[in-house]
C-alpha cells in the first residue's frame, strides 16, 4: 500500500518513492543542548518517530541520522545574538562542554520515556568540525563564499532559486527586515555565516583552527556536513519543526545544492506544527510557559500519556496544550491499558477473527499511510476494541500490530502494584455489590467518592480494578 506524505518543498501531498528500494535515508534535526527539551520540542521528535515507525511498518529499512547541536547556534537563527551553549554555561556556572553532556543525557532519557526509537546515528556537531570545514572549502572553491569582518559568509545571490523551500520573496523589504537584523558585513540580507572568527562576544570556549582563522562553525553547516557524510549527497527525507523552514532548512538546501550541484538535495521535506498554549502562544525555552516532560510527570502524567495526547492531533496541525486535554489523554490511556491487560488474558480465538482483523488492519494502514493520520488511526483502534464480532485474543493480537506504529508500548505494559487503602477498598466492594444489585445510582456515587480519595475504579470480567488517579 502506497504512503502519501505532504512535501513542504512542493506544498503538495505526494506518493513516497524512496531513492533506494532497500533503504529509506532519513535526517531529522535534533536538539541544541543548552537546556532541557520542552514538550513542544518533544512533539517534533514524536512526529519523526511516528514517520519512522510507519516506514518500518511498511517493511522499509530506515537509516536514521539525527544531529546534536552543541556549538554554533545563536539565540537568533539569523547569525545574531548570544551563543546558546554559552548562555547555558553562564546560567549554570559550568563549562559549555559540561552543559552539553548534561543535556544530551537528559534528552536521551526523554526519548526513552517516550518510547522513541533510537536513531541509527546520533552525531554531535563538535565531533564533525573537520567535515564542516571541508564543506566550506568546497563552497569556497566554487565561488559561493566571501570573507567580511573576519567571518566567512555564503553568498545567496549566486543561487537563482534561493529560498524555494520557504517560498521567500527576496524583493520584499518587509520580509527581510522581519527575518534578520542588519549585518554590515553581509552583501545581501539573506547571506549567512559559515564560519565565525569574530562575534559580539569573546568568551567562546569552543574554537578550532581553520583556513580562515581560529573560530567555530555557523549553525546551518553542521546539518549539511553530517547528513551527507552518513546518508550521501542526496537522500530521501529531512524533517523538523515549521520554524526551521524560513532560515535553517532554507540555508541547508542552499549550501548543500551549491556544493554538490545536485538538485534536489532532499526529495521530501516534512515539518510539524507547533505545540501552543494559552492564547495560541508557541512554547519557548525563554518563556514562562516552558514545560518539560519531567514537570508534567511530577504532576501525575506519565510520559506515554503525553505521547497519546500528541497522537490525537495531526502533526501538521497546531497541538493545543492544556492540563484539561492532558487529563483527557490520561483517562483514554488508562482505558486502553486496562483493556490491554484484560485482552492479554484471553486465550480463545474465533474462526472469523482473521477476516475481520484483516479488514481493520487494511483500514488502519490506509489511515497511517495517508500522511500519518493518527487521529483517524486511533478512532479505528477504539472501534476495533469495541467490536463484539472479534475475539479478545484477536483484538489483542491486532492491537499489538497497531502499536508498532503508535508506539504506546502496550506489549510491555504491566499493571502497577499499588497498596489500596482500606477505606477505598471498602467503597469499591460496596460499589461492586451495588452493581450486582443493578443500583446504578449508588454505584456512580461510590465511584465519585473513590475518585475524591485519589483513586479510580474500573470493571473487568474478573471484577473491579483500583488504580491511582
Amino acid at each position: 500500500m502506497a504512503i502519501t506524505l505532504f512535501n513542504t518543498l512542493t506544498r503538495k501531498r505526494e506518493e513516497f518513492v524512496p531513492l533506494d528500494r532497500k533503504e529509506v535515508r532519513l535526517y531529522t534535526c535534533g536538539p541544541t543542548v543548552y537546556n532541557y527539551a520542552h514538550i513542544g520540542n518533544l512533539r517534533a521528535y514524536l512526529f519523526e518517530d511516528l514517520l519512522k515507525r510507519t516506514l518500518l511498518f511498511n517493511n522499509y529499512n530506515v537509516k536514521h541520522v539525527m544531529n546534536i547541536t552543541d556549538v554554533g547556534h545563536l539565540t537568533s537563527d539569523a547569525d545574531t545574538g548570544e551563543d546558546k551553549m554559552l548562555k547555558g554555561a553562564k546560567r549554570e556556572g559550568k563549562t559549555v562542554w559540561e552543559v552539553a553532556e548534561f543535556y544530551i543525557d537528559a534528552f536521551n532519557r526523554d526519548l526513552f520515556k517516550l518510547n522513541i526509537l533510537k536513531p541509527t546515528i546520533l552525531c554531535r556537531a563538535t565531533d564533525h568540525i573537520t567535515e564542516q570545514i571541508e564543506l566550506i572549502k568546497r563552497l569556497e572553491k566554487k565561488g559561493f563564499t566571501y570573507v567580511a569582518g573576519g567571518n566567512v559568509y555564503f553568498d545567496t545571490s549566486k543561487l537563482s532559486d534561493y529560498g524555494k523551500l520557504a517560498q521567500l520573496n527576496l524583493n520584499a523589504e518587509k520580509t527581510v527586515q522581519a527575518r534578520v537584523e542588519k549585518d554590515a558585513n553581509k552583501r545581501n540580507p539573506h547571506d549567512f555565516v559559515l564560519w565565525f572568527t569574530k562575534s559580539k562576544f569573546q568568551e567562546q570556549e569552543m574554537k578550532w583552527a581553520s583556513p580562515w582563522g581560529e573560530g567555530y562553525p555557523g549553525w546551518h553547516i553542521e546539518c549539511s556536513a553530517m547528513s551527507m557524510k552518513y546518508l550521501g549527497e542526496q537522500f530521501d527525507i529531512h524533517c523538523g519543526g515549521i520554524d526551521h523552514i524560513p532560515v535553517h532548512h532554507t540555508n541547508e538546501i542552499a549550501q548543500s545544492e551549491a556544493a554538490t550541484g545536485k538538485k534536489p538535495w532532499v526529495e521530501y521535506w516534512l515539518h510539524n506544527e507547533f505545540l501552543v498554549i494559552g492564547d495560541n502562544e508557541k512554547m519557548a525555552k525563554s518563556g514562562d510557559n516552558f514545560l518539560t516532560l519531567s514537570l508534567i510527570e511530577s504532576k501525575g502524567y506519565p510520559a506515554l500519556v503525553y505521547r497519546y495526547l500528541c497522537l490525537g492531533t495531526h502533526y501538521r496541525k497546531p497541538l493545543m496544550f492544556s492540563y484539561e486535554a492532558l487529563e483527557g489523554a490520561k483517562n483514554s490511556y488508562r482505558r486502553l491499558t486496562e483493556k490491554t491487560l484484560e485482552l492479554k488474558k484471553e486465550k480463545t480465538a474465533m474462526k472469523e477473527d482473521k477476516e475481520i482483523a484483516d479488514e481493520y488492519l487494511a483500514v488502519f494502514t490506509a489511515q497511517i499511510n495517508d500522511d500519518l493520520n493518527t487521529p483517524q488511526a486511533l478512532a479505528t483502534m477504539w472501534e476495533m476494541l469495541g467490536d463484539a464480532k472479534l475475539s479478545g485474543k484477536g483484538k489483542f493480537t491486532l492491537l499489538l500490530k497497531f502499536d508498532k506504529v503508535l508506539g504506546l508500548d502496550l506489549k510491555n505494559f504491566k499493571e502497577e502494584k499499588i497498596k489500596v487503602p482500606a477505606e477505598v477498598k471498602k467503597l469499591a466492594e460496596e460499589r461492586e455489590l451495588a452493581r450486582k444489585n443493578k443500583d446504578w445510582k449508588k454505584s456512580d456515587e461510590l465511584r465519585e467518592k473513590i475518585k475524591a480519595l485519589g483513586y479510580v475504579v474500573g470493571d473487568t470480567k474478573e471484577g473491579y480494578v483500583v488504580s491511582k488517579v
